[in-house]
């Protein structure tokens, strides 16, 4: 979906935003926005370096979500549209991404032998999209969703 703003003012908006904002949260950090474009959408990469990485990422990447969130709603008011905006710090996305991947794939193999399913622990939203993309062509277990908000589960079960 393209705009029609050009998108190197968004990328500007974006970073300075981003700027603003940790400067009020009283944090030393770097920021770089990268513009992406996955499925035929544009996604902004909001990737921060910091020391305080803690701080940022809060517990569970809770205060990352509410960064990213925030952001966005910045942005909206002030270009008048919804943009996707991944924030990053210190490579904690990437990072837990992997130990989801590492976690599923141990649980696939319970599930495999036992034939029972086996329910994860809590998972973001963005988070259950990774297992449920991981195991969408799997040929002997499937990903499910229970729940809502909060009480929200995914359990992986055989086929």
């Amino acid at each position: 979906m393209k705009s029609k703003e050009p998108q190197n003012t968004i990328v500007e908006e974006i970073k300075k935003t981003t700027e603003e904002l940790l400067t009020k949260l009283q944090t030393k950090t770097t920021v770089e926005v990268i513009e992406e474009e996955a499925e035929g959408e544009i996604n902004y990469k909001v990737n921060i370096q910091t020391l305080e990485t803690g701080l940022l990422i809060g517990y569970h990447g809770e205060t990352l979500n509410s960064l990213q969130l925030l952001l966005g709603v910045i942005i909206y008011k002030k270009i008048k549209k919804w943009v996707h905006i991944i924030v990053d710090i210190g490579n904690y996305r990437k990072m837990r991404e992997e130990s989801i991947k590492e976690m599923v794939n141990r649980i696939v193999g319970e599930v495999e032998v036992s034939q029972k399913p086996v329910t994860l622990p809590y998972l973001s939203p963005l988070e259950r999209r990774i297992v449920h993309m991981m195991l969408t062509d799997h040929k002997t277990v499937a990903s499910e969703s229970t729940g809502e908000g909060k009480d929200r589960l995914l359990s992986i079960r055989p086929r």
